[in-house]
């Protein structure tokens, strides 16, 4: 994969993995639209990397706090003593679903959901659902209010994200608005939210890597390093920035514009797609 390649797919990823446009839906449709070659595992695990290091690298500080406060309501027998206490319990809750659907799910998802003409659905379809709670919710509730309703209901919106083209963002945003939630609220749990969901899909692409390099049957595969260190370095800079960018924004915008990007978008694909085949 030529560098400049590599490099426009590590911004892609950085940001579209925050942005509510979906990544896995643009990993999918760039490459189809300039017609590369697929990346293979090892860039797939680069592109993790680089956006658990953005998520990390810029809520640090949020999961700091979080954890040291867990362990102070264990230890003090005070579980849900305070606001942060009861906001690690309810990320914990919120992340089991999407676990339980990725294990078992995934590989299914891979083989049988990746066609562009999905994407097509699952873009609109979000777009019609985004724009529904952007216009229906009182935004009223900020993240020191949520329940455990809340956690429940937007970590099981987490889950459905495995579908190419509905963004894990997304989902959780447009679920956390129909919770009321403020925008800014929304945002800043989906974020947290997914901080565990993107650092474990990035160490456990990095076990299939290993395996895959180790294992007799498949021989080694080429590897190359440099291409691997820029799609990484451009993911993690991208997505710390969209990050940023995107909780400033919020506070005094909404989220029209992306439900008509992904519209729009979803329009181009279904046009190239029935022109391609």
């Amino acid at each position: 994969m030529p560098m400049v390649s590599a490099a426009i797919l590590g911004i892609i990823q950085g940001l579209t993995e925050f942005l509510p446009i979906s990544s896995s839906a643009h990993l999918i449709l760039v490459p189809w639209f300039f017609g590369w070659k697929p990346e293979g595992l090892a860039f797939d695990v680069s592109l993790h990397i680089g956006t658990a290091i953005a998520v990390l690298a810029f809520f640090w500080t949020d999961w700091l706090r979080l954890a040291r406060e867990l362990l102070a309501g264990l230890r003090e027998g005070s579980l849900f003593g305070n606001e942060h206490r009861r906001l690690a319990w309810f990320l914990m809750v919120g992340t089991i679903p999407a676990v339980i659907v990725g294990l078992l799910f995934e590989d299914r998802v891979e083989a049988q959901l990746r066609s562009p003409l999905i994407t097509v659905f699952t873009l609109s379809g979000l777009a019609v659902l985004l724009c529904i709670a952007e216009r229906l919710s009182k935004q009223t509730r900020t993240i020191e209010k949520f329940t455990w309703t809340d956690s429940i209901s937007i970590g099981v919106s987490q889950a459905i994200a495995l579908i190419p083209g509905v963004s894990r963002s997304g989902i959780t945003m447009t679920t956390a608005l129909f919770r009321d939630s403020t925008r800014t609220s929304a945002a800043r749990f989906s974020f947290l939210l997914s901080t565990p969901v993107i650092v474990g899909a990035g160490v456990l692409e990095g076990f299939r890597f290993v395996r895959a390099v180790r294992n007799p049957a498949e021989g080694l595969i080429s590897v190359n390093w440099a291409v691997l260190g820029v799609g990484t370095l451009f993911a993690a800079v991208t997505g710390f920035l969209c990050i940023r960018f995107f909780l400033r924004y919020l506070q005094t915008r909404s989220f029209m514009p992306f439900v008509v990007y992904r519209l729009v978008l979803a329009a181009i694909v279904l046009v190239y797609y029935f022109r391609a085949y």
